[in-house]
């Protein structure tokens, strides 16, 4: 394969700090919030999640593109991350069913990567200091680096769903289903359409700031609101549509950004976490069963626990074990509840699918 020599790049932190490397080859400069994934697969389904819109990726994983592109995989039309920044960058690929490799893959849609980057020291130092913004180029000029910088907003209290929802409502599907399921989409995943109509559901996919009155002439059968990213706070027409589908005690499911709005919906408030939970290894422990799941996860800001323990209206469901934040709570009341985690995966474990048809027993149920 063809490709273009390698330049040094810069990855500039918000504080200050430099890490150098090369770039794959494709020249530019991102910007965003830094996070890393410590999934050892599922790159590419990484890459196209709309829940890492506005953040620049590291990669805990030493090799990335060894196993090419399958467009079969995508979690969304395009890459939604706005970089990438690994260890080692391989231009061929050896899977057999890969449609191309992952640097034509970046080329085509001329997105900027930055490789040789020490990242163990990387991931070590993001763990200390917690999230921020950066900057990768194949500038490097660190003054024009640093003015770029200042431009770039933070994360906390940022709206990100508008970039990345759909712009006209759609449908997937066999329209002669069992179930109709209303989506409000506020950075959606395939592969959770997939489980649904997987389900004999039939799914009609809203843009995220459409009324509850739009989506209720759909005269669906249960509510879902989807993944998503930035901050859940200013999603106030989503928390709004949560509230009437609430009122009503329609069937609600959230993932996410989804639980989040749920959350806020009823006046409990969300926080934007050190350094979030994004991997394919989480456990997480279900309260109702008491077994253990190793979950897929991706998240920069979590509900409050200690305020959904304070309200009666909730119980917990589930806790995440490693540093027991909030991971799962339904409401005692309403059909409604909601997980931080993605029981869809993609990549990830399927511990977790049973949520989907949880969903649907309380569709039955209603």
């Amino acid at each position: 394969m063809k490709y273009k020599q390698q330049k040094r790049a810069i990855l500039l932190l918000a504080d200050g700090t430099i890490f150098e490397g090369k770039s794959i080859g494709i020249d530019g400069t991102a910007v965003g919030e830094i996070c890393f994934n410590t999934g050892m697969t599922g790159y590419q389904e990484i890459f196209t999640d709309p829940s890492y819109y506005g953040q620049l990726m590291v990669s805990t994983n030493a090799h990335i593109g060894n196993y090419g592109v399958n467009y079969n995989e995508q979690e969304s039309d395009s890459i939604k991350i706005a970089g990438l920044v690994c260890r080692n960058f391989s231009y061929e690929y050896s899977r057999e069913n890969a449609d191309i490799s992952l640097y034509e893959y970046f080329e085509k849609q001329n997105f900027v990567a930055i490789s040789n980057v020490d990242t163990r020291a990387l991931v070590s130092y993001i763990r200390d200091k917690g999230a921020m913004n950066a900057i990768i180029s194949t500038e490097t000029d660190i003054e024009v680096l640093q003015k770029k910088l200042k431009e770039v907003p933070l994360m906390d209290g940022l709206e990100l769903a508008s970039k990345v929802s759909t712009k006209k409502a759609y449908t997937v599907g066999d329209k002669n289903a069992k179930y109709k399921i209303a989506a409000l989409d506020i950075g959606i995943k395939q592969n959770i359409l997939n489980n649904l109509t997987q389900r004999d559901c039939y799914v009609k996919v809203f843009p995220y700031d459409s009324s509850f009155e739009e989506m209720c002439s759909f005269e669906p059968d249960g509510y879902f609101l989807s993944n998503g990213p930035g901050d859940p706070n200013p999603l106030v027409k989503a928390q709004n549509v949560a509230k009437e589908i609430i009122e009503k005690d329609l069937p609600l499911f959230g993932i996410c950004l989804g639980h989040q709005v749920i959350a806020l919906a009823n006046g409990i408030s969300t926080y934007k976490m050190h350094n979030g939970h994004r991997g394919i290894n989480h456990p997480v422990k279900n309260l109702m069963t008491g077994k253990g799941e190793i979950t897929s996860q991706n998240h920069g800001f979590v509900v409050d626990k200690k305020e959904v323990e304070k309200n009666k209206e909730f119980q917990i469901t589930h806790v995440h074990l490693n540093d027991d934040t909030l991971a799962g709570m339904k409401m005692k009341n309403k059909n409604c509840f909601s997980v931080q985690y993605h029981p869809e995966a993609s990549p990830g474990p399927h511990d977790s699918s049973y949520l989907f048809d949880q969903f649907i027993e309380n569709i039955n149920k209603n």
